[in-house]
């Protein structure tokens, strides 16, 4: 495309809500951790490799069919989610750093010896659980070793 030689009315999205396609045969329950597998669908969390966290399904979605056949919607920001146990455990020494997902509503420490995906980045801890930062740019910008995108 060419450069601009006159105004342009360029689109802006508004709001933290979102919403994307579904993987395959996926039941994803409002509250749950939602996560973007490797084609780029949505799913809940799980122990499994190759997921990228990116929020909180805000409705029940369910995709009885194939891979896009259905739409979930989702919300980046910060969630509580319930704390692993034992060596998993999170505490606030982990502030700042990644969680994994070990289910779509458990978060722990470690990546389960290369079993577990990353969730999100722990916000803070509470009696309660987990609060969870889910910023998709944020986890792939750490999986990609970027220490300075500048």
């Amino acid at each position: 495309m060419a450069a601009l030689t006159e105004d342009r009315n360029t689109p802006q999205a508004l709001g933290d809500m979102r919403e994307g396609l579904m993987a395959a045969a996926t039941t994803i329950f409002a509250g749950a951790i939602v996560m973007r597998n490797a084609a780029g669908h949505l799913t809940r969390g799980a122990t499994a490799t190759g997921l990228v966290g990116v929020g909180r399904a805000e409705t029940r979605a369910v995709n009885a069919g194939s891979a896009g056949d259905a739409s979930a919607k989702y919300r980046p920001g910060i969630f509580r989610f319930a704390n692993s146990a034992a060596a998993d455990e999170i505490t606030i020494s982990e502030i700042g750093t990644p969680c994994f997902a070990v289910d779509d509503q458990t978060v722990a420490k470690t990546d389960g010896t290369g079993t577990r995906s990353i969730a999100g980045f722990v916000d803070h801890v509470d009696a309660q659980g987990v609060w969870v930062r889910f910023d998709e740019t944020l986890v792939r910008t750490h999986l990609s070793g970027i220490t300075n995108p500048v």
